[in-house]
């Protein structure tokens, strides 16, 4: 019989003999994380301890030899934990909520039995882990949400803006519409009541310091597409008709390492651009596209199909074949925003740059 030294909150030992299997789920929270032990598939401990790397890593250390997986999901507390684990030698997975099996009629709901059925899921393989990034390309990645976080901000202001000028009867700037120099510079002279100018006055210089760290912004991730770690990727996707800098650009911090997808099939689950399919009986039926990984990423890659149809004569007879055959245009450009993701794929791990299709 042989003890490991961990110390639970009741001051007890964990006893392990030689071949004993050990799972642990971990509950993450801001302060505090729930721990659940399983040793051969049944409960032997739980405790709660604060949330640092340090103190998980120490807590579990003396159980490396019996350990088969430390789970737990991803969340708001990010990849920190699951790194310091990894760094320490132990088997960590970080699962992805929407792929954890839940009970169809589920009753009590606490943190404690939520640590407990994530060991048990691990015990009995039945998680779906995600890519667990590097402190680099996490902070790579950040930068690019960040862009998506600004841009939806600005088109959030800018409608503000629109239905201020709706709901008061204000006609909008004539020329080059709301959002040119000219047209911004008309609403700041716009004749209005005090208490409405001060409003409208509001909303414009929300908009003008949005699309000001909007700039910076850019700047910084062209910045970062030209150095020498990134520069090569960057130019080959670009390569791609319809691919320019920021699609590029997301498309790589997303992915961050393309070789862990095992198929085309899984790519596109990732990208969002995997159609859901409903077969039931003699009824078969390709659904919407199952929403997962990254909108933006999702959206820019449509938004760049659009270009690649009209700037590419090969891919705009795809695209023209796909409407006649669904009837819509709409499944059509997702279907070539899917190739489009499987191209960059394949072109980033050949290293290859785009090459039309004969």
């Amino acid at each position: 019989m042989r003890k490991c030294n961990t110390k639970l909150a009741n001051g007890k030992q964990i006893v392990l003999r030689k071949g004993d299997e050990v799972c642990v789920g971990v509950d993450a929270h801001k302060k505090d994380d729930h721990v659940a032990v399983l040793r051969n598939g049944r409960e032997v401990a739980t405790w709660v301890m604060p949330h640092r790397s340090e103190a998980m890593v120490k807590a579990l250390e003396p159980m490396k030899k019996h350990l088969k997986c430390v789970a737990y999901e991803a969340g708001p507390t990010g990849y920190g934990l699951a790194r310091a684990l990894k760094g320490a030698g132990l088997p960590v997975m970080v699962a992805a909520p929407g792929k954890t099996p839940r009970p169809a009629n589920r009753g009590s709901k606490t943190d404690r039995l939520d640590c407990i059925e994530l060991a048990e899921h691990a015990a009995k393989n039945d998680l779906k882990g995600v890519a667990i990034p590097t402190e680099v390309q996490e902070a790579d990645r950040q930068v690019v949400r960040l862009r998506g976080q600004l841009v939806s901000k600005l088109r959030r202001v800018k409608q503000q803006i629109k239905g201020f000028l709706l709901y008061y009867g204000l006609e909008e700037p004539a020329g080059r519409g709301c959002w040119s120099a000219q047209g911004i510079w008309a609403l700041g002279q716009m004749k209005l009541l005090a208490p409405l100018r001060f409003a409208l006055d509001i909303l414009l210089e929300e908009l003008k310091h949005l699309a000001d760290m909007l700039k910076r912004v850019e700047k910084e991730l062209q910045q970062t597409g030209a150095e020498a770690r990134h520069r090569e990727q960057q130019e080959r996707l670009q390569t791609h008709p319809g691919v320019g800098w920021r699609t590029a650009m997301t498309y790589r911090m997303e992915l961050f390492r393309p070789e862990r997808f095992e198929s085309q099939e899984d790519l596109a689950r990732y990208l969002g651009l995997a159609p859901a399919v409903r077969d039931s009986g003699q009824k078969h039926r390709a659904g919407h596209v199952i929403r997962a990984g990254c909108g933006q990423l999702r959206a820019m890659l449509v938004e760049a199909s659009w270009r690649w149809v009209r700037d590419d004569p090969g891919a705009r007879r795809v695209y023209r074949r796909i409407v006649r055959n669904t009837g819509s245009a709409k499944k059509a450009i997702v279907a070539m925003a899917r190739r489009m993701g499987v191209n960059l794929w394949l072109m980033l791990l050949r290293k290859e740059s785009y090459r039309p299709a004969v």
